[in-house]
């Protein structure tokens, strides 16, 4: 099979990244982008050669090395020193040898006319010379997982041990050796849940266990086996770059798709009483009654596409029509409150909060 992906497009694709930004920044000529990957095999060079491109049109890099797709967005807005910009190497949910690129600003992922004038000036005359750019290295994953903790302590509020707000469940994540598995050594370990039974944590690019995909049959099979096996409280399951979830209940049913929409959907309603839910276009009749008429809310079906979702809420929330919510069937959602990221993790941090707070007062 022919890669068309090489490291020389990469190198290209930073430079023209740098271009666009420098029209989007009205002349900003000292950016400072950061720079992650997911641990697929190709990704160390494809990174190398991508930081190269960056730094080749004056930018400085921040390199993170192993890391989440939103992460990489976040440390546009968290952390002591914020960057302008953000590009994570990863092919998403794309088999294990294929790979690409995110890209993000401040205001969020580049939509496809802002992707569509990068090829551009990528296939353009693009000149040497000038400033070239510095490479520092940080450990940002460290800076994201604080952050996540700290919401769920905040959120929990434990009246007894708040700094250890999940001393009392026993959760598995499933991390498919993907980049999910800090969510449970480095948010939830450190929150004092017990993660004993956690699979697969290691990144491992070769994938020797299961993909890692909430969608996939025997991914969720794994999990499932795992948290029936180890009396779990809840499972966990992310993609590989940990921008999708799925869960599974103490039972060992599992919780994606449509059921996973309606228990977003009832955290959020709660909070927002009468708020717009924005889903895809292929969710059931069963989870719009769930929506409107049992939880009080608003359901509002759009085209497939999670990127296609989260605008719509956006463009709601714009003519003053309250959304909270942007969810597709995937497992992508992403919550007003959270920049309208669509976040595996963060999900995860809601439903864990949710379930801490029904221990707190006596349910199960």
């Amino acid at each position: 099979m022919k890669v068309n992906f090489t490291p020389e497009i990469a190198e290209r694709l930073g430079r023209a990244f740098v271009v666009w930004l420098q029209t989007y920044f009205s002349g900003k000529n000292k950016l400072r982008i950061s720079v992650g990957r997911d641990p697929r095999l190709s990704g160390p060079e494809l990174l190398e050669s991508l930081i190269k491109g960056l730094c080749a049109e004056g930018a400085d890099v921040v390199n993170f090395g192993l890391a989440s797709t939103p992460a990489m967005f976040m440390s546009t807005q968290i952390g002591e020193n914020p960057v302008d910009a953000a590009v994570m190497v990863t092919g998403s949910h794309s088999a294990g040898h294929k790979n690409g690129l995110k890209l993000f600003t401040s205001t969020g992922g580049l939509d496809k006319a802002d992707i569509s004038e990068i090829l551009d000036i990528a296939k353009g005359n693009l000149k040497t010379g000038g400033r070239s750019g510095n490479v520092a290295y940080y450990d940002f994953m460290a800076v994201y997982a604080q952050h996540l903790a700290d919401g769920i302590r905040k959120g929990v509020n434990h009246p007894d041990h708040y700094e250890t707000p999940l001393e009392d469940l026993k959760i598995v994540v499933d991390a498919g050796n993907g980049s999910g598995g800090f969510f449970a050594t480095d948010v939830l370990e450190q929150l004092g849940a017990d993660i004993s039974a956690s699979q697969f944590l290691e990144a491992d690019g070769r994938f020797p266990n299961h993909f890692p995909n909430p969608e996939d049959t025997n991914a969720m099979n794994s999990l499932i086996s795992k948290v029936k096996e180890s009396e779990a409280d809840l499972g966990i399951i992310f993609d590989m770059d940990v921008d999708r979830a799925a869960l599974v209940d103490y039972t060992g049913r599992p919780i994606n798709k449509n059921s996973l929409i309606a228990l977003a959907s009832a955290v959020v309603l709660q909070k927002s009483p009468g708020s717009t839910i924005v889903t895809d276009s292929i969710t059931s009749d069963g989870l719009s009654w769930f929506i409107q008429d049992k939880l009080g809310g608003k359901h509002h079906r759009y085209q497939r596409g999670y990127k296609n979702v989260i605008n719509e809420a956006v463009r709601l929330n714009g003519i003053g029509q309250e959304s909270c919510l942007a969810i597709e069937t995937s497992g992508h959602a992403a919550f007003r409150e959270n920049f309208f990221l669509d976040d595996g993790a963060y999900l995860a941090t809601r439903m864990i909060i949710t379930l801490a707070k029904m221990r707190l007062k006596g349910n199960d």
